[in-house]
């Protein structure tokens, strides 16, 4: 089993932000984030959408997110 269980996109972006993220650019529900270590990240995910187990994990291994994060 995942160590990851569904969330909504606004908390997993609060924890970016938390985490050092900044927005580079917005266009629409696509922002393009910006940390100083890790370079550039595209968060497009709308407000209220459900981000599932997988595509949670796949946004922690590009971005540094833990499950405690959220």
């Amino acid at each position: 089993m995942s160590q990851w269980s569904a969330t909504k996109s606004r908390r997993v972006l609060a924890a970016l932000y938390r985490l050092g993220w900044t927005i580079k650019r917005q266009t629409g529900s696509h922002q393009i984030l910006e940390h100083p270590d890790r370079g550039i990240f595209i968060f497009a995910f709308h407000d209220n959408d459900e981000i599932g187990p997988k595509m949670l994990a796949k946004i922690a291994k590009l971005t540094g997110l833990t499950p405690d994060d959220l």
